[in-house]
């Protein structure tokens, strides 16, 4: 059965019809029929169709800013934006598009989406400390799970339109629909706010929205309570943290994070090192953290964070070795690889780093050691001055 679908291509002269097959399984791709309403004849193609976490989001008040100060609003939007790019692309995100201070993005999972939507905020917030309250820019981010269409680059459809009516309700924060909280409910440290059925426009049926509660998501520094350190094991220790996806795509995660679990699998092979479990390093994948929290909330000495970077058939893989007692980098090294064999590159780029890792870890831990001695020995001997003179002066 062919149903009309309400837009009309005005450049062309089409009309958009969508053909409904019913029984397939949600997220399949689907065909449309599009029609010709020129009178030369018809005209038919296929159009696919995904189940897509979308994400739009804009800045609250911009015309005011802009009323302001116009340069320096564009240039600070600028600025945000680049610090904020990095979040998406850690998560998978995908930029489809931007409309001034708008912009629309598109993730292969909700629960990335959600993740990096408080990333930013949580980025956002520590930014702002600095900046005047009348002058500061805060974020309105919408979130809906829906069945979107594919064209080109683009994604059309009411999926995107629900994320865009979500948008203007988070005042400023973040909102999602019924489809996104029940996704994301218990799996992340946030905490969401019932707001109740709401009547979007141009979206026919009501859309369940949550707020994600403000008081939930802070800056960097009171992101989590204060958490009581570790004592450090006597052994050598060390946290691998994920490296940072720095691509646009989601396979690309799933490579970055290949890397970090091998060589925590690979170092816990060495019985004279203590190496974080993989699960416990993971909690700070896609946050802003800083190296001495994580060595503090794990209880290691050493914390080994890296990136990855693919264009077309290349790959960069940056790794540095942290001291996080003082935030020595004590090594640092660069992969640049051919990727004719993802897993092949994987593998050598992970031996390759646990080849050099436990020698500088243990190199580090054998040298504090020593200063420790030899701190402590100084200390005794400046102890013992005072007793040596006292005894000297009694013999005499």
């Amino acid at each position: 059965m062919l149903q009309p679908c309400p837009h009309t291509h005005a450049a062309m002269g089409v009309l958009w019809y969508t053909s409904i097959r019913k029984g397939g399984p949600r997220g399949r791709a689907r065909n449309t029929m599009v029609r010709s309403s020129r009178p030369s004849g018809k005209v038919a193609m296929p159009v696919a169709r995904r189940l897509a976490a979308i994400v739009a989001a804009d800045v609250a008040g911009y015309s005011r800013l802009m009323g302001l100060d116009e340069a320096g609003t564009a240039k600070a939007l600028r600025e945000h934006r680049a610090a904020v790019d990095p979040i998406v692309r850690r998560f998978g995100g995908r930029i489809v598009k931007t409309t001034g201070d708008g912009v629309l993005l598109e993730f292969p999972s909700i629960v990335a989406a959600v993740e990096c939507a408080v990333g930013v905020q949580k980025v956002m917030a520590e930014r702002n400390k600095v900046v005047p309250e009348d002058r500061r820019m805060l974020f309105r981010i919408g979130i809906n799970l829906g069945d979107v269409l594919i064209q080109g680059d683009y994604i059309l459809g009411d999926g995107v339109n629900v994320a865009a009516r979500l948008e203007g309700m988070a005042e400023p924060g973040i909102c999602v629909s019924d489809d996104v909280y029940r996704h994301v409910a218990g799996k992340l440290s946030v905490s969401f706010e019932d707001m109740g059925d709401q009547q979007l426009k141009n979206i026919t049926r009501p859309v369940r929205a949550y707020r994600v509660r403000s008081d939930t998501v802070k800056g960097p520094d009171t992101a989590r309570a204060p958490q009581a350190s570790l004592a450090l094991p006597e052994k050598p220790s060390i946290a691998v943290l994920p490296f940072d996806n720095m691509g646009d795509s989601a396979e690309d995660i799933y490579f970055a994070d290949g890397i970090a679990e091998d060589i925590i699998t690979e170092l816990s092979r060495y019985p004279d090192l203590f190496v974080a479990a993989r699960n416990s390093s993971f909690t700070y994948r896609g946050k802003a953290v800083r190296v001495g929290d994580v060595a503090r909330e794990l209880g290691v000495r050493y914390v080994l964070e890296g990136s990855v970077r693919r264009a077309g058939n290349r790959v960069r893989i940056n790794a540095q070795l942290i001291d996080a007692t003082n935030g020595n980098h004590l090594w640092v090294q660069r992969y640049d690889r051919n990727l004719e064999d993802l897993f092949s590159v994987q593998d050598e780029v992970t031996q390759s780093i646990v080849a050099v890792l436990p020698e500088r870890v243990q190199a580090a831990a054998l040298d504090q050691a020593s200063r420790k001695t030899s701190s402590s020995l100084d200390a005794y001997d400046h102890l013992l001055r005072p007793s040596c003179s006292r005894t000297s002066s009694a013999r005499l």
